[in-house]
Parts: structure tokens; C-alpha cells; sequence
């Protein structure tokens, strides 16, 4: 057996929005061992960083993400790569390029937890951001519920109106418009200047709330109105969410009491939230992302990929040390 190598073509090539949200609702939804899943960690220094993600989840394959940046190189760009491990030989499997891989895992993850949280049938849909994870998110969106209307706002006039016209939505010039009435708000665009892009207020009664754009402590989209105004919240890293996002930091800075609201998706995908979500009217779900969602969907493109031949052999061999 020697590795192979899953280019970012091939994993675009054989994914299924379908599949990865199925992926992501058994992985979060089977128990989990604290020890399988730890934080990440960021490596710093000489003008370079290095993040990983490690995780070891049920299935044949474990492994990590790994992405690093030297800040001197000219130009500065990111590399992702996740490396799997087979159990059932305790060799490297593969090595798969996550550039498409953390896209696609953040939407399903995010998509995973909308099959619960929103009301049954179709949606309106807010989506504030035009960028790469927004356009992710509406695919994701689309596998598990109908987006009977799509309004979309960002700050870019030809970014939203062209986001629109990909997505047969509607384009605003105010965020407010766009929120207005929506059944299910996707905030996936930090704003200009780390201020907060949404607020309570706008917001329906009975309205589910995405937020994927404040993952580090710098980082601001929701204003603290939006905490203060749901019921439930939901995270897929409850610790990280709480203690380590700007939205959540301002929040408890200023006097608002969440953690008896904060619940895990493990616990959403698990059942153990139904009566609270037969109770809870207004749905928040804030996401990190994290190496279980990037290990479980790199593990389901390199399954495709070896089935469509489209995993590249690779003319290396590690030595096993027994």
C-alpha cells in the first residue's frame, strides 16, 4: 500500500453536498470521546504560523488539517492539507488538498444543524456576504431545505448583485432589507472594520441565525442584541465559541448571561435538545469549525475519489516503526 494524493480538482470532481451533510449528522451525532477531539493549536513565529486540527472520529480514517502562512513570502498565501491515517493498518492513507475541503466542510456542518434548528418546508433565506463560504453555504442550504426566496446583501455592489444572479436571489443595498422577514439569516462576512454586521432587532421572532465570520477573539459580526435575543444557541465547539470569539467575548463583557442557552451540536444531532427546540423560538447556531468536520469530509473525498480513480498513487513509502 502507498499514500495517494487527492488534488483539490478531484475532491470538487466527486463531492456530494448530500453526503457531506449526512457525514457531518453521524459524526456529531455518534458519542464522542473529549480525548478524539482536541483543540487546535497555532504554532507562531519568524513572521510564519502553522495551525492544526487533529482529530480521530469513528470510521476508518483519522488524521489532521494542517495550514501555514509565511508572512515574507512574496506573495503570502495558505496551504491546507489534510493527512489521514488508515486504522486499519496504521499507515499514512492520504494526503487530500483542503482548499475546497474547509469550504465544504463549514456549510455541511452548518447546514447539518439547520436541518434541526429551522422550521419544516421551504425558507426565506438572508445571506450577508458574497464571498467563497457564502455561495458554499446556499448549496449546503439547498440539500436540506427549499429557498423559496434568497436576499442578499454585502458590501460590494457588484459582489452581491452577482451572488444574486448566480443564485436566482434578490440584491439590497441595506442589510436591514435583507433580514427583514427572512425565516433563516447566514451571516458569513466579517465587516468592515470588526463591527458587528447584525442586530437583534431586524431580526423575525421565530428566525434561525447562521454565524460562521467571528472565529478568533479579534473578529466581530454579531451584535451583542443577537446573543441577548436567542433562546437557544447551539455551537459546534461550545468551549471555543464561548471563550475565544469576539461576538461571544463583547457579549459576556457586557452582562449577557448565554451559558445556560449554549448547548453542543453533538447534543442538537443527538436528540438531546428536543424539548428544548419544541420550546426555543429563536435559533442561533455560531461555528468554528474543527478537525472532526475537516477529517470526516477529506475521509468521504478520498472514498469517492478512490472509487472514480481519481486518487493519485503516490512513488513514496514511510518506514514503520514497530
Amino acid at each position: 500500500m502507498v499514500p495517494v494524493f487527492v488534488s483539490a480538482a478531484a475532491a470538487e470532481a466527486v463531492f456530494s453536498w448530500a453526503e457531506g451533510v449526512t457525514a457531518i449528522e453521524e459524526a456529531y451525532a455518534a458519542p464522542l470521546e473529549p480525548a478524539a477531539l482536541p483543540r487546535r493549536t497555532v504554532a507562531r513565529g519568524g513572521g510564519s504560523w502553522l495551525r492544526t486540527l487533529p482529530a480521530l472520529p469513528p470510521g476508518r480514517y483519522f488524521g489532521a488539517k494542517l495550514m501555514g502562512m509565511s508572512t515574507t513570502a512574496a506573495p503570502p498565501g495558505v496551504e491546507y492539507v489534510v493527512v489521514l491515517y488508515d486504522r486499519e493498518t496504521s499507515r499514512i492513507a492520504a494526503f487530500v488538498d483542503a482548499h475546497h475541503v474547509t469550504a465544504y466542510r463549514t456549510a455541511a456542518t452548518s447546514a447539518a444543524a439547520l436541518a434541526r434548528l429551522a422550521q419544516p418546508g421551504g425558507m426565506r433565506l438572508a445571506v450577508l456576504g458574497s464571498g467563497l463560504e457564502a455561495s458554499m453555504h446556499v448549496r449546503a442550504f439547498r440539500a436540506v431545505r427549499e429557498v423559496e426566496e434568497l436576499v442578499v446583501h454585502s458590501p460590494t455592489p457588484e459582489r452581491r448583485a452577482g451572488f444574486a444572479a448566480e443564485f436566482g436571489g434578490r440584491a439590497v443595498d441595506d442589510p436591514r432589507d435583507a433580514v427583514a422577514g427572512a425565516s433563516v439569516v447566514l451571516a458569513a462576512a466579517r465587516s468592515r472594520g470588526e463591527v458587528p454586521i447584525l442586530h437583534g432587532d431586524w431580526l423575525e421572532p421565530r428566525a434561525v441565525v447562521v454565524s460562521i465570520g467571528s472565529t478568533v477573539p479579534e473578529q466581530r459580526e454579531l451584535d451583542v442584541s443577537v446573543v441577548e435575543w436567542s433562546d437557544l444557541i447551539v455551537c459546534d465547539d461550545v468551549d471555543e465559541v464561548s471563550n475565544e470569539t469576539g461576538d461571544m467575548l463583547e457579549a459576556a463583557a457586557a452582562g449577557v448571561d448565554f451559558a445556560g442557552r449554549t448547548f453542543s451540536l453533538h447534543a442538537l444531532l443527538a436528540g438531546e435538545l428536543d424539548e428544548r427546540l419544541a420550546a426555543a423560538e429563536r435559533r442561533l447556531f455560531k461555528s468554528v469549525g474543527g478537525g472532526l468536520q475537516d477529517v470526516v469530509v477529506a475521509s468521504l473525498i478520498l472514498e469517492r475519489a478512490q472509487a472514480a480513480g481519481l486518487a493519485t498513487p503516490l512513488p513514496i513509502e514511510f518506514l514503520t516503526k514497530r
